[in-house]
Order: structure tokens, then sequence, then C-alpha cells
């Protein structure tokens, strides 16, 4: 089964904080207790990939203006019976800001979360209120290549200074996350 893979990798995945080996540890369960935590057929909780994308310098990070959320974020999207996250991930950085050229920098997943998703409209239909078993990818990007909204999904995408992400989003739930990735991108700078 494809979702073997993925529950190999994040049984493998080293968590940074008690926040990440929280939801690891749920993570699991749910990949054991749902035969469908892969689709958004799943209406409780369902992967995603996300993404942190840097420049070179690792002093910039990536963000789009997120249309449903009405805030500045990270890339990403839902998984849709894909059980290949990287794929996913980079195909997501790739719609959301035209980006071309990404890097890999992390060895795998790079951070682990589940997020809470509140109730909203979608194309015109509304999604209850959700979990989203989120794994998340270190990306780098030159920072002159040229950048392309998404209109259905983004209205903006912008390099930020890498330590004004986490004021730059309206998310509050995301601030603490987004100041995790900062502080993990600071002790693997010099392996990247």
């Amino acid at each position: 089964m494809k979702i073997l893979k993925l529950k190999e990798q994040i049984e493998k995945y080293i968590p940074y904080n008690e926040q990440e080996a929280s939801d690891k540890e749920l993570m699991l369960e749910y990949i054991d207790k749902f035969e469908d935590v892969l689709t958004r057929k799943n209406k409780m909780c369902h992967f995603t990939a996300s993404n942190w994308i840097v420049n070179k310098d690792r002093t910039r990070v990536l963000m789009i203006y997120h249309n449903i959320y009405k805030s500045w974020a990270w890339t990403g999207g839902h998984a849709d019976g894909d059980s290949d996250l990287l794929h996913v991930a980079i195909k997501e950085a790739e719609e959301e800001t035209g980006l071309n050229n990404l890097k890999l920098l992390s060895d795998g997943i790079y951070g682990l979360q589940i997020l809470t998703v509140d109730s909203h409209i979608k194309r015109g239909k509304f999604v209850s209120s959700h979990l989203h078993l989120d794994c998340c990818f270190l990306l780098e990007a030159n920072e002159k290549e040229k950048l392309r909204i998404k209109k259905d999904e983004n209205s903006g995408v912008k390099w930020v200074e890498i330590d004004k992400a986490t004021k730059l989003t309206n998310e509050e739930k995301m601030k603490p996350i987004y100041s995790k990735l900062n502080s993990k991108l600071k002790t693997i700078k010099t392996q990247c």
C-alpha cells in the first residue's frame, strides 16, 4: 500500500520539539486508524504537504497571500491520494509561485505539524472544520527567478526577511510553526 512508505518516513523522522513529537504520534495513529488519510474523503483529517522556501543566503523566505485564510503563508496543498508528499510539496510550490528551479535542502521531511482548519467556503462549497496532517519540506529558490500569482488560490507572492515571517502572518496558530522552522534552519545552516 502506498501509505506505508509515508508511514515509514514519519516513523524515521526525529522530532525537533515537543509539538512535533506529539503530532508525529497522532499522525501515525491516524494512518493506522483510517484508510483514507491521503484524500479529502476523510473529512476529519488528511495529509497535506507544505514548504519553507528560502533563498540561497537563508535570509529570506518566500510567502504567498492565501485567499481563503486572508493571510501571508507558506506554500502547500493536499496530498489528494499521492503518498509522495515531497512531490506534492514541489508541485504546489511551482503552481503557487511560478518557480521552476527548486532545490531540496532537508533530508526528507523538515517539519511535522497537525494544523486545525476552520470551516470555510471553497469554490462555492462549504468545508467543515478539520485537521491537516502536514509534512513540511525545506526548499531553496533563486530570489531573482520570476514569481507568478495563482489567482484562484493566492493574491500575492513575495520574498520577506526570514525573521519577519511570523509578524507577517495573520494566523496566530502559524506563528509558532514559522518560528520553529526558522529556529531549525539556524541549526542546519552549515549543513545546507
